[in-house]
């Protein structure tokens, strides 16, 4: 670190589970990270760019354009950021491999992976490495992608290959991936998960790799994890996220918790660089409202470093929504806590709402405790009727209480089809328009 934070700040974006950001609202993040000090944003992308020749898995998703790129690359220099290329290449490949024309190039074609926490892929999710096509297609969307972006780093992903049981074969493939990036003069970045099982990985990487150490709960063994990658010589970054993913209306305090953590790990390992991730895993229901503290406060532990835990985040949050909605959208972040029923990687309430049919909720949260929820969430919709004619913030703050108050009343047809039309009404404020039904039909319904 110097004595301006981390070398590289950056925030990585997910614009491949279903919601694509229209350019307002991408030019909008770049505003608020140049705000927020960052100089580095990379745009997750699984099958949400137009790769031509492969339309077939993108003509449904309203996908970014190489056009697209160059604006927004233009408007990221004027703001001093740094458009880096993200794309999956490994795992993470479903949108791929499920369509007939890729699906022989799968190592599971009709999928069966059992992941770390003991569910079971339904569909493919891995490239097969013994097959010669799984590199050709690799070698194809990194033609098409890379051209239209002047950095010379690209993230290529390789997390959760949960196909792949044997490190060398992993090895074997990644190292393939790496020579194509190499080819186009780039140097690449990998998601550190796969080599931390597999230490004995570390030494054999490449010397340019940067590997991205990455985990999401206020607890992760950041300190652990980075001085392994120290040890090893290789530049990484610490990635902690913002919380909002697959929670309804945020988790602040876990946020807290792991920018803190990352932050802390990176500046006693000498991590080059700080990348806070927003994810959008089952139907990205949470809009940007609820990633924005992550958003500020990462931008400031990358900066400022750990006085950034006292910062006043509220008011940051009016500034940047220019108006007086901070206190609403961290009381909103801070009901997950309520019963003491805490998950990973999730709130109890997302659980509840995301599985309404035969649930089994912690104990903790109890009927009348879902009613208190259920009566804060109310009385702030309340409270912001006078700022959601005017102020997208607003109407998006008040879509995450209907989310936590459909929750708190997972049976309930009419609040759960009320939701479902505010989804849409949401959805379109900010994002295209590909992505929406795939991800509305995630949503409950009776």
């Amino acid at each position: 670190m110097s004595a301006a934070g981390f070398e590289t700040r950056a925030f990585m974006l997910d614009v491949s589970r279903d919601r694509v950001p229209t350019m307002r609202t991408l030019r909008l993040i770049v505003d608020i990270l140049a705000r927020s000090r960052y100089n580095q944003l990379q745009l997750y992308t699984e099958h949400a760019f137009a790769y031509e020749g492969h339309e077939s898995v993108w003509e449904e998703a309203d996908p970014i354009t190489p056009a697209e790129i160059a604006k927004l690359q233009a408007y990221c220099e004027f703001q001093g950021i740094e458009l880096v290329a993200n794309q999956n290449t490994f795992g993470h490949m479903e949108r791929w491999l499920t369509n007939p024309r890729y699906n022989s190039l799968a190592k599971f074609p009709k999928g069966g992976a059992i992941t770390p926490w003991g569910a079971i892929k339904e569909y493919p999710t891995t490239l097969d490495p013994a097959n010669p096509g799984s590199i050709g297609l690799v070698e194809d969307i990194l033609s098409k992608l890379l051209p239209n972006f002047k950095s010379n780093l690209v993230n290529i992903g390789c997390d959760e290959t949960f196909e792949i049981s044997d490190p060398e074969e992993y090895l074997g493939f990644l190292l393939k991936i790496v020579d194509a990036v190499h080819r186009h003069g780039k140097r690449p970045m990998i998601w550190g998960d796969i080599v931390l099982k597999h230490p004995d990985l570390v030494p054999r990487l490449p010397k340019d790799v940067i590997v991205l150490d990455w985990g999401y709960e206020g607890y992760h063994p950041f300190m652990k994890e980075a001085e392994t990658f120290a040890k090893s010589g290789l530049d990484f970054y610490v990635v902690p996220g913002t919380s909002s993913w697959r929670s309804l209306a945020g988790r602040i305090e876990n946020m807290r918790e792991n920018l803190a953590a990352a932050e802390a790990a990176g500046r006693v390992h000498g991590a080059k660089g700080y990348m806070v991730a927003d994810w959008g895993d089952h139907g990205h229901w949470q809009p940007l409202a609820a990633s924005l503290p992550g958003i500020i406060l990462g931008g400031s532990f990358a900066f400022s470093g750990p006085k950034s835990a006292n910062m006043d985040l509220e008011r940051e949050l009016n500034a940047v929504m220019d108006a007086p909605l901070g206190g609403y959208l961290m009381k909103l972040g801070t009901l997950y806590l309520r019963g003491g029923a805490i998950r990973a990687n999730a709130s109890e309430l997302f659980n509840i709402l995301a599985n309404p049919i035969g649930y089994s909720r912690h104990p903790g949260l109890t009927d009348s405790i879902l009613d208190e929820i259920s009566g804060i969430a109310s009385g702030i919709k309340v409270a912001l009727e006078r700022w959601t004619d005017r102020n997208d913030w607003a109407k998006e703050i008040s879509y995450m209480a209907s989310l936590v108050d459909c929750a708190c009343h997972r049976r309930d047809e009419g609040r759960l089809r009320a939701l479902r039309d505010e989804h849409g009404r949401i959805w379109r404020l900010r994002s295209r328009e590909g992505g929406r039904v795939d991800s509305l039909m995630k949503l409950p319904r009776f």
